[in-house]
């Protein structure tokens, strides 16, 4: 994985509680050579190599097994590397993606959000509702997708900012709020939906959710078409391969802004610094209590975005859509590398992270693994996740010792 910034020896865990023995991003140089070619055996060194890409290559060598093994379970009448399967993967992490964006900075901040599921779900009954709202008093589509989409936003915003200003106004630990949201949140969108899905959306909307920039067909009276899905039908709608969805697209762009903000901005140095030490950040006149509600209400953001999609996807609003979503997110972002106990992470890790989980079950799901199983396979791959990152912080530990001595 991608380089990170320095991580605490030791840690309290929990936002609001002061760190020991914290190197914060970019404010204390570490000891010389202790990263160095000198630093450590080369025995350490390797394992801190590897401790920093383990999920790159896990991913390769994964997406290998799969390229050999799903062909020989299925006697070669189905490949894996193919332009629909790969399609069907980045369609299947989106959610997932999105919800893990935002959890990213508040783990980064040492802190949790346990509500984000439940506030995709509010997000996609809301918007469900004021798009339909909208269309039927007489405004156009695409101002009533506007307006879906801003309900969404909005509501999930609102979560967000009583999130942030418990946890950071009083001082109430992080898990304890949003596990008390998530259930709030969750009956509040129960009553607005009246415990049904919200239908009788515009007919049109699931091009929104469901078309796509490029169109494919293989073969003889085939092409390419963008932006412009071709009306065809029998053998040549069956080799139409669809590429980069509207929703993959939209969530490119989430993502997209959401690495320049925590790589590229005071906001992110902000974000890393009060993981690392929060009484630091505070000494340093950073607006801590501020900044942790700006990033909870990031989190609900991206869930309400994720919400919005699957309201474009299925052309329905459901309030159960994100209740099964909210520890594959967490998932993502441990496989990916951001630490459980703030001060280190990046956003591409938490997209490996997430490509990680979607390969693996969509693999497994290919070789006729059970369910049961591919619980059980990704919960492995957390462990060992937590695992690595303890090891690399017992090494970094030992050679910044060593080389103070």
């Amino acid at each position: 994985m991608t380089s990170e910034p320095s991580r605490p020896a030791a840690t309290s865990g929990s936002l609001g509680e002061g760190k020991q023995d914290v190197t914060m991003r970019g404010s204390i140089a570490a000891p010389a050579g202790a990263h160095g070619p000198g630093g450590g055996s080369s025995l350490q060194r390797l394992v801190l190599f590897l401790s920093r890409m383990w999920a790159w290559l896990f991913l390769a060598v994964m997406v290998l097994f799969f390229v050999v093994a799903v062909p020989l379970s299925t006697g070669g009448s189905v490949n894996f590397l193919t332009i629909r399967n790969s399609q069907n993967i980045l369609v299947a992490i989106v959610p997932v993606l999105l919800l893990g964006l935002g959890q990213t900075f508040v783990l980064i901040a040492a802190g949790i959000d346990l509500s984000v599921g439940w506030v995709m779900s509010l997000a996609s009954v809301l918007s469900a509702l004021a798009l339909r709202d909208a269309f039927n008093s007489g405004a156009p589509l695409p101002v009533a997708v506007l307006a879906g989409l801003a309900a969404g936003l909005a509501g999930a915003g609102l979560v967000g900012f009583l999130n942030g200003w418990i946890i950071a106004k009083l001082k109430v630990p992080a898990f304890i709020v949003t596990l008390g949201t998530s259930f709030i949140v969750r009956g509040v969108a129960y009553l607005m939906s009246e415990n049904s899905t919200v239908i009788g959306l515009p007919a049109g909307l699931g091009a929104y959710g469901n078309d796509a920039l490029i169109y494919y067909i293989s073969g003889p009276g085939g092409g390419v078409y963008f932006l412009h899905r071709p009306d065809v039908g029998g053998e040549l709608l069956r080799r139409m391969e669809i590429i980069l969805p509207y929703p993959v697209l939209a969530t490119a762009f989430v993502l997209a802004l959401t690495m320049f903000l925590l790589h590229k901005t005071q906001f992110g140095r902000h974000t890393y610094a009060i993981g690392g030490s929060m009484d630091a950040s505070v000494r340093s006149g950073i607006p801590v209590d501020r900044h942790v509600i700006k990033v909870y209400m990031l989190s609900a953001a991206t869930a309400g975005v994720a919400g919005f999609l699957s309201t474009l996807r299925f052309t329905a609003g459901s309030a159960v859509i994100g209740d099964s979503l909210l520890l594959s997110s967490i998932a993502a972002v441990i496989i990916g590398g951001v630490s459980m106990f703030g001060g280190a992470g990046t956003v591409i890790g938490t997209v490996i992270g997430a490509l990680i989980i979607a390969v693996l079950t969509t693999g497994l799901v290919m070789l006729n693994v059970d369910a049961f199983w591919q619980f059980i396979v990704v919960g492995t791959v957390v462990i060992v996740a937590v695992l690595i990152d303890q090891s690399r912080d017992l090494i970094v530990g030992r050679q910044r010792r060593g080389a103070a001595q």
